[in-house]
């Protein structure tokens, strides 16, 4: 016999808690001292329907994974479950009213069009956690304002009538050189989460990386991968490198081609602007039995099990339980690719996290320029592939990667941005803007194939110099949030 609405709203304290997800009652009392999140997002929905909150920053398995079989109570009969009824918030309401009225898809002409739009039409606690950036967000701004600096030296008379840009990445082949790079809590854009990205990126012959704190389950995302499709795995390192060992054996075994370790992220940066929003609902796929303070946003809440103690010193270790390439995502500095080089690895992302970790950290194209000549002097550009990722918003910004001798761009909050207001048809066009964007350039720079990007083609002396003058992109500068104070926080 099914549980009762009523059995389960007996347990309501945390003395006694149980929770109902998709049609089942959990006991998560003993849980509620290790819940990554903190204890009151629970117990807010102590004996209550706790799904829609659930959903969106939870994979699917996660209960299945993280909760003993014992605390699994059985199916309720939701008919007996009484519902809250909502009362629609003058800010909800004002929202409604702005997707009724946003753009047409076909209105958006570029990437920053669609974070336009997505500022506009998400809840304000998902543009807080997919838009913030850390401390003053000086770094998420320069990122995306540095390639202003670098300027095209194009080659004219050259025939451009068919153009090419495919090219290969950790030896896979690609219709064009970037990748989905990881980005967590897919389902705060998107019901279906990170699966609308894995279907678009299949469309458009685009790798997908899939990361560790994703809504959906490691495995829906692999198997939403169809025939071919290649997809890469971002991993945060866990403190115990047994469950590490087994998250790794198990990407390789489902055929993941590039394990990413995230090497940027000892703690994770202070992103004001989601903490504001007290996203006490945050969640994940989280490894954790630590009490996190929730006040710090969702990025903190989720991110508890990740291990401070990483070091060089593991790098054998990892080569040891896998045959998939390795790769180091947020490496910022010469020094310490030509030490990648050295453990014999097979690629390094230059990266700053999105500007969400050290605030004043260099873009990943400043350091990209500062890397390629050390290693053509050492006549080492050959042994290891480089990539970027950070600020890509345009097609130019691919090429200048690629003449700076970087294999290949990730793209991330883009995507999310296009998936949150647009949902697969606008990471579709998105993609494809990109495409159309990137055969136009290739044409007017002078070359008609990926191998003739050289360093030849720009002028990267403006990146000299932190004090060189850009100018204004207002487009940019449009969709970053002003300092949401006490004053005007109480009018929201």
């Amino acid at each position: 016999m099914p549980l009762t609405g009523k059995e389960v709203a007996e347990h309501n304290s945390s003395k006694s808690c149980w929770v109902i997800v998709h049609g089942k009652a959990y006991d998560v009392t003993e849980f509620l001292p290790e819940h990554p999140g903190g204890t009151k997002i629970i117990l807010k929905y102590a004996g209550k329907d706790a799904t829609e909150e659930f959903e969106p920053i939870h994979p699917p398995d996660t209960l299945d994974k993280y909760l003993d079989q014992s605390k699994h109570l059985g199916d309720v009969d939701m008919e007996t479950v009484k519902h809250e009824e909502k009362v629609e918030t003058p800010e909800e309401k004002e929202r409604q009213d702005r997707i009724a009225r946003m753009p047409g898809l076909e209105q958006c002409y570029n990437l920053m069009d669609f974070e336009a739009v997505a500022k506009n039409v998400m809840k304000r606690t998902a543009w807080a956690y997919y838009s913030s950036g850390a401390d003053d967000e000086i770094t998420l701004r320069e990122n995306h304002a540095a390639f202003h600096k670098i300027w095209f030296r194009p080659r004219i008379l050259v025939d451009v009538e068919k153009v090419d840009f495919s090219t290969t990445m950790l030896g896979t082949k690609v219709d064009i050189p970037f990748y989905v790079t990881a980005t967590a809590l897919g389902k705060l854009g998107n019901p279906e989460g990170e699966v609308v990205l894995t279907r678009a990126a299949r469309k458009h012959k685009v790798i997908q990386m899939i990361p560790t704190l994703a809504s959906c389950s490691f495995d829906e995302i692999m198997d939403a991968a169809e025939g071919d499709q290649v997809q890469w795995m971002q991993l945060y390192v866990n403190k115990d490198r047994s469950i590490t060992k087994k998250i790794v054996q198990h990407a390789e075994s489902r055929g993941c081609k590039g394990l990413f370790l995230t090497v940027d992220a000892p703690q994770l940066g202070r992103r004001e602007k989601d903490m504001r929003t007290k996203f006490t609902e945050a969640g994940s796929n989280i490894q954790s039995s630590s009490q996190t303070d929730n006040s710090q946003g969702a990025a903190r809440a989720i991110s508890s099990f990740i291990d401070p103690g990483l070091s060089w010193k593991d790098i054998p270790w990892f080569q040891s339980i896998t045959k998939m390439p390795i790769i180091l995502k947020g490496v910022q500095r010469v020094e310490d690719v030509i030490r990648a080089i050295e453990s014999g690895v097979q690629g390094v992302v230059l990266s700053n996290h999105g500007g969400r970790q050290l605030d004043f950290a260099r873009s990943g194209i400043e350091v990209l320029a500062e890397v390629m000549p050390v290693l053509r002097e050492r006549g080492w550009e050959n042994r290891i592939e480089i990539f970027v990722d950070g600020g890509v918003r345009r097609a130019t910004d691919i090429i200048k990667a690629l003449c700076l001798g970087a294999k290949g761009v990730g793209i991330g909050r883009p995507f999310l941005y296009a998936m949150s207001a647009y949902g697969q048809p606008g990471v579709e066009r998105a993609m494809q803007l990109l495409k159309d964007e990137m055969e136009m350039n290739m044409r007017l720079i002078g070359c008609s194939s990926i191998d003739q990007l050289n360093p030849t083609l720009v002028d990267t002396r403006g990146l000299s110099a932190h004090y060189t003058g850009v100018p204004t992109d207002n487009l940019g500068l449009s969709v970053y949030d002003p300092l949401i104070t006490p004053k005007e926080k109480a009018k929201l």
